[in-house]
């Protein structure tokens, strides 16, 4: 009897330590928000860190969903909707404008100018701006930075909306390609890889660069309530450092291999079309290498917003950004 008590004793005891042994460890990920403005591979650093799965180095989840315009995405943040939006830096200065208490603030900076392309019904290889004169374009939304960038880069070629040029500002974001393949008019312009894709399929013609004729502008940044940045530092600091990561390796990296790795963000994209369109944002140096904002680039957004008649005073840098975390994470990731 007494060796079976022993037996039942010891196999309890081998029971209890492989069950304490098996008890999984506390799940420390964390999981992140992020309402993105749309989706495009203007934004590929992003998907880059999803995929290659720097977030997760650093603990991090993503949980994506596409806003559709920089107001959907304000909205989002301002209503506890999300946690993190990248959108256009004009959104954060409206809402800061008004004098909210916990206003939103841009904490990193993604792109440094417009990235889409001026599309034509036909081809034209010795396109020039002056040659829109005359024509209807589909330009984006009245008060969103696409809309107010075109304006600006007309302008400078002595084009004006209801003179001799018409800009139509009336069709939303995710509508305007397929406003313009239905026939509404003669140009209109898009991000990729939807240019491309409507290139490829003949359903238009990319004819030029908004962005580069524009200049640097904080074009799209990571932006979250200033409370989310102070509750979350921690949080914040592991987001940079990924997005960081990505930059480098989008840098050090040929296009093909990269589109193999975010194709499947677009899944009915060709891998091909996905490596044309980062050929177009390298050659037009699209994004941003350190991610805080400056004072002198802001002021250019601010000119074509009040170019724009958006914009009435233009804020100084402090007043909707926090660039420590980009600073603190570019050291961390470039030393």
């Amino acid at each position: 009897m007494k060796k079976i008590i022993n037996a039942v004793v010891l196999c309890a005891a081998i029971l209890i330590s492989t069950v304490c042994c098996a008890t999984p460890k506390k799940d420390t990920t964390t999981t992140i928000r992020l309402n993105e403005v749309t989706h495009s591979v203007f934004y590929a650093p992003l998907y880059l860190a999803i995929e290659k799965g720097f977030f997760k180095d650093e603990g991090v989840e993503i949980e994506l969903t596409n806003g559709g315009g920089a107001d959907k995405v304000m909205t989002a943040l301002l209503s506890n909707g999300a946690d993190i939006g990248l959108m256009g830096v004009e959104a954060t200065i409206y809402v800061v404008n008004e004098g909210k208490k916990d206003s939103p603030k841009v904490f990193a900076q993604l792109t440094k100018r417009d990235g889409s392309f001026l599309i034509s019904r036909k081809e034209e290889p010795d396109f020039k701006w002056e040659d829109l004169e005359g024509k209807t374009i589909i330009a984006g939304r009245t008060g969103g930075v696409p809309a107010m960038t075109f304006e600006y880069v007309v302008n400078k070629h002595g084009l004006f909306n209801g003179t001799n040029v018409t800009l139509n500002n009336e069709i939303a974001f995710n509508m305007m390609g397929p406003s313009f393949e239905s026939g509404v008019g003669d140009y209109t312009t898009l991000f990729e890889p939807t240019a491309s894709e409507y290139q490829n399929a003949g359903k238009g013609f990319i004819v030029a660069s908004v962005g580069k004729e524009s200049g640097e502008i904080p074009y799209t940044a990571f932006t979250a309530l200033d409370s989310y940045l102070q509750n979350n530092k921690d949080t914040v600091k592991k987001f940079v450092r990924a997005m960081y990561k990505a930059i480098k390796h989008l840098a050090e990296t040929d296009e093909k291999t990269v589109a193999e790795s975010i194709v499947g963000q677009f899944p009915s994209t060709p891998v091909s079309s996905i490596e044309n369109a980062l050929k177009s944002y390298k050659k037009i140096d699209a994004w941003m290498t350190d991610m805080q904002m400056t004072e002198s680039a802001l002021d250019n957004l601010q000119t074509v917003m009040q170019n724009a008649g958006e914009l009435k005073e233009k804020v100084s840098l402090d007043k909707i950004a926090d660039n420590q975390f980009a600073i603190d994470g570019y050291k961390e990731v470039y030393a």
